[in-house]
């Protein structure tokens, strides 16, 4: 789903990047609502998490394969405003360093993949969380559902860009019925893998999930033989594992160095959805070379490693080590930010 440039035209690309600029400027005050001493390191393990399993290709169809977005599992961890500025952190170490995802359509890729999904995958999440009954079972159940529906939504808005700015004259609705149609089956992908991660966090740590927050439970405290809440300025939840949050953090970093170090080298070749699409109706008749070609890590492989293995697997590496410092210190920043504007010195007024 990187859109490369040269397949939306300049306009449309710079209004793109204007609406995505915007949105993270509104991400960046949002998520210290949602970031505290808990959260900010997890938010960093997120985004180097999604990088590592946008490496792992799975196959969809003859020929064709497909990859996480990631919209919905950032927005359930970490909240909404958090995930947009998770998966920018992401595609901006793709483009950069990897040549994934043109530089000119940064801002098509993360409208399209971060905006998009993160928001039809949360209201959606929001909506089914309210009416299923508040157990794990049923965030996880809301988690597959959210990201299933944000893959095709996130194809939509793309042909509607191309819609818009596209640089071949090509059938719009031959386009969106292909764009919808492969996405459907990636949706599928999408939907376990971020259920099961879901899953697997609600099940050890569910005050780390922003999307489970419903769940914490208040302590209660025997007064008088009788049971009652505890104050809200006590310890208003109590967590249903106690394993610790580093340990959490410890746990995800692994998994993401051996996904992007390892697993990754048996992922599928078949080209992407979009990368499909875009052969079979000639959309990628004006693709440019990207800017970064000529990176070390360009293509997801270490330059001058001639075996693959090592190559790819080296390069994996580096881009969840580059991608968890980049994420934890955007989102530490956030959350000093958030201290500093709640401090007392900033609270007194003068009379």
């Amino acid at each position: 789903m990187h859109v490369p440039d040269g397949f939306i035209d300049a306009p449309t690309s710079v209004a793109t990047g204007v609406v995505a600029a915007a949105a993270v400027a509104v991400s960046l005050r949002g998520a210290r609502r949602e970031l505290d001493e808990r959260t900010a390191p997890l938010a960093g393990l997120v985004a180097a998490f999604i990088f590592a399993v946008q490496m792992l290709n799975f196959p969809v169809a003859a020929g064709t394969s497909g990859h996480l977005l990631g919209g919905a599992l950032a927005a359930i961890l970490v909240g909404p405003c958090t995930g947009v500025l998770c998966i920018s952190v992401v595609l901006l170490m793709q483009g950069i360093l990897f040549a994934d995802g043109g530089l000119t359509a940064l801002g098509v890729n993360i409208t399209c993949m971060g905006i998009v999904t993160v928001v039809v995958a949360y209201a959606l999440f929001r909506g089914l969380v309210k009416v299923l009954p508040r157990t794990r079972r049923s965030v996880t159940a809301a988690s597959f559902v959210a990201a299933l529906v944000s893959v095709p939504a996130s194809a939509l808005a793309f042909t509607a860009l191309y819609a818009v700015g596209g640089t071949t004259d090509v059938s719009i609705g031959k386009v969106a019925t292909a764009m919808v149609g492969v996405h459907l089956l990636i949706g599928i992908g999408e939907a376990a893998i971020t259920a099961l991660t879901v899953g697997a966090v609600v099940a050890v740590r569910p005050d780390l999930v922003h999307g489970a927050r419903d769940l914490r439970r208040r302590l209660r405290l025997r007064v008088n033989g009788e049971l009652v809440d505890a104050p809200a300025s006590g310890p208003a939840a109590a967590p249903v594992a106690a394993r610790s949050a580093r340990k959490v953090w410890a746990a995800g970093l692994v998994a993401s160095l051996v996904l992007a170090g390892f697993v990754s080298f048996y992922a599928s070749a078949s080209p992407d959805g979009l990368e499909k699409v875009a052969a079979d109706n000639g959309i990628d008749k004006k693709a440019e070379e990207h800017a970064a070609a000529d990176s070390p890590l360009a293509d997801y492989g270490v330059k001058d490693i001639t075996d693959a293995r090592l190559s790819g697997g080296l390069a994996g590496v580096i881009g969840v080590g580059v991608t968890v410092v980049a994420g934890t210190g955007v989102f530490w920043a956030v959350r000093r930010r958030r201290t500093d504007d709640v401090s007392p010195a900033s609270t007194t007024t003068s009379v």
